[in-house]
Parts: structure tokens; sequence; C-alpha cells
């Protein structure tokens, strides 16, 4: 971007920085929900199975693994914000790639996003650790991550009614205009905020397969047993938050026989709660002073809540439904913050975009398998009830795998 179109802020205080980053992570998380919240419509369009939208959701993070596999030469060489700048503008083109009536290029749209995605959290992490106040971080790490879920929020309320009034590809155009606009508001950000940037660094082809790049990140996670099973705990965790993101609206639509609008509502719903629920998450776990017992009770009521919803039936009363979603929001999907804070504060300061990266990469291998699974055992199946098992089980293993303080 053209240095004098927007006016640099120099030394941005905590709280400038903080506004960035859930900025450009509820971009990043608004792309990222796309794909699930017009999967109904694209289904119908194209004849795709319901199980078609776990394959998407799964692209979409293994798009995200492949950039925390490779992308560190690039966030050093870019800088945080320029790299998730750059990040958004590839979602940007994953949306243009749902245009054509073709499966594969749905697929592509979809990996491009979450490539796109990749950088939000060892980039957030970054500029969070360097620039947030001790005492706080929880609770700041945490309302970053509450920009996930508000992406989310802002997915499920417009983009159904858009695509009623005016089609799917409307909405998607109206999408990459929401993002361009994010990237534009960030940019006075960047110069301040990117000042640790190694200018200069090589980041081709050869340095992003070098054997050193694909190591480093696995060798900061490994450095200790409390790293390692912290990651672990998330992946956990992560399993019942991608299938709840990737099915709760599908579930709603196929099997209680609700519409898309309403459908729609029930996932804002569930991502509104969540927005509440990080910050809530993150001052409790600041104020507790004991984030990793905080940790193990998130996984317990992860578990119960997702044994609800496989107990459910279509019988029960919408109102129900609504609880179970506004529920869902702060104990299936508001771990994250406190997660990743507990991360970067395990590891050595000079490798918190290295363990990051790894751990968010374990973490999405959750959100990789759980809806490829899902989608498998609701082919041979037509049970969602199983999958929704599968969820609370892995509640269960989250609390037993976070280490004692």
């Amino acid at each position: 971007m053209k240095p004098g179109l927007f006016k640099a802020v120099a030394a941005p205080s905590w709280q400038l920085a903080l506004a960035t980053m859930v900025a450009v992570q509820m971009a990043t998380a608004f792309l990222s929900r796309i794909p699930p919240t017009i999967a109904p419509i694209l289904a119908e369009a194209r004849g795709w199975s319901d199980s078609v939208v776990g394959y998407l959701a799964s692209l979409n993070t293994l798009g995200s693994i492949l950039f925390l596999a490779l992308g560190a030469p690039y966030l050093r060489a870019l800088g945080s914000v320029r790299a998730l700048q750059v990040g958004l503008m590839i979602g940007i083109l994953g949306l243009a790639l749902f245009l054509p009536n073709w499966t594969v290029t749905a697929c592509i749209a979809a990996l491009l996003i979450g490539v796109g995605y990749g950088p939000s959290s060892p980039a957030g992490n970054d500029v969070l650790h360097r620039t947030a106040p001790q005492g706080r971080r929880s609770m700041i790490f945490s309302i970053k991550q509450a920009g996930v879920p508000l992406g989310g929020v802002i997915a499920g309320l417009a983009l159904p009614p858009l695509e009623a009034a005016y089609g799917w590809r409307i909405a998607l155009l109206a999408s990459a205009v929401f993002v361009l606009a994010i990237i534009a508001s960030v940019q006075p950000m960047r110069e301040a905020l990117d000042q640790d940037r190694e200018r200069g660094l090589k980041f081709g082809l050869g340095v992003i397969l070098s054997v050193s790049n694909l190591v480093t990140p696995i060798r900061a996670l490994t450095a200790s047993s409390t790293l390692f099973r912290l990651t672990a705990a998330g992946a956990c965790l992560a399993i019942g938050q991608g299938i709840w993101f990737a099915y709760l609206m599908t579930y709603a639509v196929s099997q209680l026989g609700y519409s898309l609008e309403t459908a729609g509502a029930l996932y804002a719903l569930m991502q509104a709660t969540s927005v509440v629920g990080r910050v809530f998450l993150g001052w409790l776990s600041d104020r507790l002073e004991a984030p990793r017992l905080l940790l193990r009770l998130i996984g317990l009521a992860s578990g119960v809540t997702s044994l609800s919803l496989a107990l459910a039936t279509p019988e029960w009363p919408f109102p129900i439904y609504c609880i179970i979603a506004a529920v869902a929001g702060i104990t299936v999907s508001s771990w994250n913050g406190v997660q990743l804070s507990e991360i970067a504060r395990a590891c050595p300061p000079a490798l918190v975009r290295e363990a990051s990266s790894a751990a968010t990469l374990v973490i999405f291998l959750g959100y990789v398998v759980a809806p490829s699974a899902f989608a498998m055992t609701l082919s041979l199946t037509s049970r969602f009830d199983l999958g929704f098992l599968a969820c609370a089980l892995s509640g269960v293993v989250c609390l037993i795998l976070v280490p004692e303080e």
C-alpha cells in the first residue's frame, strides 16, 4: 500500500494493538465462516450431499495448517500486520473461486480461505505478547479471540438475508468489500507494529521447504511436556468446536427442518454468546490466577453440552435449541484465548511465533479430522448424534490432558 495513503500511528498503545488484532481476527473468521454458512444453498443448487460441508471445513483448516507449517519466514519477513493483510487478500481470492459451478474450484476456494486464516494466531500472539501488560494477558488474548465468534455473528446474520434478497453471489461480493475495508482500516498500525520484521529476509520456495523451517516450530512445541499437553488438550477442544461450527446449520436445516434463516439465527446466537464468553473466561482466568484449572472445567462443560445435542430430537421446542446454542457459545467455543495465552506463557519469549504456529497447527488437526470423520460417519449412518457423542468424549479427554499449574 502507498505510504501516503494512510497516516501511520507511531508507538501504538496496547489498546490500539488489541483493536487492530480484533479487527483482523474478526475478518479472517468471517471469511472462514462463509463456506459452512452458504453450504446449504450451494448443496441444493449443485446437488451436493450434506456431508460435503464437512469436507469443505476440513479443506479450510488444511489450508491453515499449510501456512502454519511453512509460513514462519513470511511472518518474519513481512511482519505480523502485513502477513495478516496478505492473508485476507488470499481469502478474498478464495471467495471468487466459489463462483464457478465446479466442485473442484469450491474445494480450492475453501483451501485458500484457510491459508488466509493461517497467520491470525501466530501473528496475533506475537503482537499481543509484545504489547500486552502482565496480569491481563488471558483477558487480552481472549478479547482478541472474541473476534472469531464476532466474525461468525456477522456471517450468520448477514449472509442468509443477503442471499435470500439478492442471491449468494451478491452475498460473496458484499463479503469481499467488507474484508477490503478491514484491510484498509488496520494499515495505519502496520509500521509501528511491524518494526521487528526482518527486512531483506529471503523467503523463497527453497527457504520455505527447508528442513530447518519445517522442524523449528515442532522443536519449539516439544521443548517441554507442558507445552505439548496444553496443545493436545486444545486439539481435543477443537474437535468439538470444529464439528459445531461446521455442522450446526446443516443439522438444523436437514435434521430439525428449520429454514436457513432460522438456522443462521441459531448459529449467530452461538457466536454471539461466544463473544461474551471469551472475554468472560479470559477475565475469570486472570482473576482466579488458575488458567489450567479453568481449561479442565471448560473441557468437562464442553463434553456435557455436546452430549445434550446428541440426545436431542426434532420434537424438542425451538427455545431449547436456542438455550443449547447459547450455552455452547461459552462451553464449546470460548476456550481459545485462555489456551493460547497459556501456550505463550509456557514457551520461551523468542519462540512465541514458532511455538504458537506449531500449537495452532496441532489444534487445527482437530478441525481437519473431526469434520471429515463426522462427514464419513454421516454418509455411512445418516446419524448426527454419533458425531456429537464424539465431541462429548473429546471434552473428557481434555479434562485429563491439561497439566497442573
